[in-house]
C-alpha cells in the first residue's frame, strides 16, 4: 500500500467584503472566532503570488474543534474578480457543508442575519434533509441534518 503524507485538511478559505458580517453569520451558524490577526509582509506574497499585500483574516473553528473556516478580507491588493453569485454548478468553490442538530432552528437564526434559502429543503431518503443556503455576501453554504437518530 502507498504511503500518503497527508494529515488532515487544516481549514477552507473564503474571500469576503466585511469581514465582521462574515463573523457575526458565521457565529450564530456555532462556529466560534478562535483568531483575528492582520497577514502583510513580503513572505506573504511569495506564498499567495499577489507580491506586496495586506489581507486581514478571521479563524472560525468549529465546536468540535477539528474543522476551521478561514475568512479573509483584502485590503491590497484589491479584489479582482467575483463568484458569490455562481451557480451551484459553476467551476471552482462550490460550498461549505456543515452538519447541524436541527436544521429549523439553525434556518431561523441564519435567516435573521440574512440567509436566504436557495431553493427548498429536501428529504434525501430516510438519511438527511438537506438544502442550501446563500449567507453573507452571497456565499453559498450547504446545511444537512441527519435523520438517523430521530
Amino acid at each position: 500500500m502507498e504511503k500518503h503524507n497527508l494529515l488532515r485538511m487544516d481549514n477552507v478559505g473564503i474571500v469576503v467584503e466585511s469581514l465582521d458580517d462574515a463573523i457575526s453569520f458565521f457565529v450564530e451558524l456555532g462556529l466560534e472566532l478562535e483568531g483575528r490577526a492582520m497577514i502583510e509582509g513580503e513572505w506573504a506574497g511569495r506564498v499567495t503570488g499577489l507580491g506586496d499585500q495586506s489581507v486581514e483574516i478571521a479563524m472560525m473553528v468549529t465546536p468540535d474543534g477539528n474543522s476551521r473556516l478561514e475568512l479573509s478580507r483584502f485590503i491590497r491588493p484589491a479584489v479582482i474578480e467575483d463568484h458569490r453569485k455562481a451557480p451551484v454548478n459553476a467551476l471552482g468553490y462550490l460550498r461549505v457543508m456543515f452538519a447541524v442538530a436541527d436544521l429549523d432552528d439553525t434556518l431561523e437564526r441564519l435567516y435573521k442575519r440574512g440567509a436566504q434559502l436557495v431553493e427548498e429543503v429536501v428529504r434525501y431518503q430516510d438519511v438527511y434533509r438537506l438544502c442550501y443556503i446563500r449567507g453573507p455576501e452571497g456565499i453559498l453554504i450547504g446545511l444537512a441534518e441527519s435523520l438517523k437518530d430521530k
